[in-house]
């Protein structure tokens, strides 16, 4: 089976699914930080796909769907349209949320994020 990019029907519905599933405080938080998802441009990982959905922005972070690892991250940006890091987390919506309601709170990021593959040598 070939690998297909998320289409935004089965994005919305994985958004959705994850705001019945989220906090008071997280469902707040998300009604803040939510955008209309976008395709932004992440090099080299996010070509195929032709970039991975965006779905909400605070500050110089985003959190983004990583259709090829089929989870949320949180990276950050310099300039709009294009994601900085590569990360293969594999979260859930609700937890990014709750990674950017720590980051508020207490001044620290908890998703200790999984990297983009390296070579061995």
């Amino acid at each position: 089976m070939e690998w297909e990019p998320i289409s935004e029907v089965k994005l919305w519905n994985d958004i959705n699914n994850a705001f019945d599933r989220m906090s008071l405080e997280q469902r707040k938080t998300w009604e803040i930080i939510k955008i209309h998802p976008e395709k932004w441009q992440q090099e080299p990982w996010g070509n195929e796909g032709k970039g991975f959905w965006v779905v909400a922005i605070i500050g110089n972070n985003v959190i983004w769907f990583n259709d090829i690892e089929d989870g949320f991250n949180q990276s950050t940006y310099t300039s709009y349209g294009t994601i900085n890091e590569y990360y293969c987390n594999q979260d859930e919506l609700e937890w990014a949320v709750q990674n950017i309601i720590n980051m508020l709170k207490d001044g620290y990021d908890s998703a200790r994020p999984s990297s983009a593959p390296q070579p061995i040598a």
